[in-house]
């Protein structure tokens, strides 16, 4: 679908995109999948460029769900690695491009040097007024809800809280994603048609988007064609109308 002659495109402030389609990619190049994982990673270093270039102000991406530790280990170890190589790559462009990057998840269960890799990636780069970037590693949404209870249950029992004074807002407060206003537009690739536990409490008016595209075949035309879908949207919310 091509946006109309003349017609001038919204661009949603913030697009999630699920990651979808890097081992069947690498598959059907006769590769194995971990090569797949490589070039899924470079295609997120390219449209992060390109998101910003477009005018998207926030990024998130789903790298590693909590349910991928159930994937065979040398896959799960390759992906760690590529993991460890990447904070250091994301640490370069993020200076180079002023990206203001997030881990969001749990993160206790990460190699010690992945997380340190991790809280140095955020400290260093949690000025920059470029893209905010959001990796979402190690992550689910029904854990992230059960981790913001627990703490607020913690801020009552301390009385910090009181129960009466509990709104969406004060659990949005409690989240990995607090502070980064919820997602727009998400995206998921592979034509796979369901969210897979993926910002459950975020998602509740996004406009969702599924493309046959594999990940690592992912470019700014694919993501443009997600815009464009989503111009043509009539959004409600409250019964009103959105365009």
């Amino acid at each position: 679908m091509g946006a109309e002659m003349g017609e001038e495109l919204t661009m949603p402030r913030h697009v999630a995109i699920i990651l979808d389609g890097n081992g069947r990619w690498a598959r059907s190049k006769g590769m194995p999948r971990n090569y797949g994982h490589v070039q899924g990673a470079k295609t997120v270093e390219t449209i992060c460029e390109d998101a910003y270039r477009m005018g998207i102000q926030y990024l998130t991406v789903y790298a590693f769900s909590t349910e991928n530790w159930g994937r065979p280990r040398d896959e799960v170890d390759a992906l760690m690695k590529l993991l460890r190589n990447y904070m250091k790559t994301c640490l370069k462009t993020a200076e180079k491009n002023r990206m203001c990057v997030r881990v969001l998840g749990e993160k206790s269960r990460l190699d010690e040097d992945i997380r340190s890799r991790i809280q140095e990636l955020e400290e260093a780069t949690k000025d920059n007024d470029g893209l905010h970037f959001q990796i979402a590693i190690n992550y689910g949404g029904r854990d992230e809800i059960v981790r913001a209870s627990r703490k607020m249950a913690e801020a009552v029992a301390e009385g910090k809280l009181r129960p009466e004074e509990i709104t969406e807002e004060t659990l949005s407060g409690f989240l990995d994603t607090a502070g980064i206003p919820e997602p727009d537009l998400l995206i998921r690739t592979c034509n796979e048609q369901r969210i897979s536990n993926f910002l459950l409490w975020q998602l509740a008016y996004t406009e969702f988007y599924f493309t046959p595209v594999l990940w690592p075949d992912f470019t700014k035309e694919e993501l443009m064609k997600a815009v464009e879908a989503y111009n043509h949207r009539d959004r409600k919310y409250g019964g009103l109308k959105v365009r």
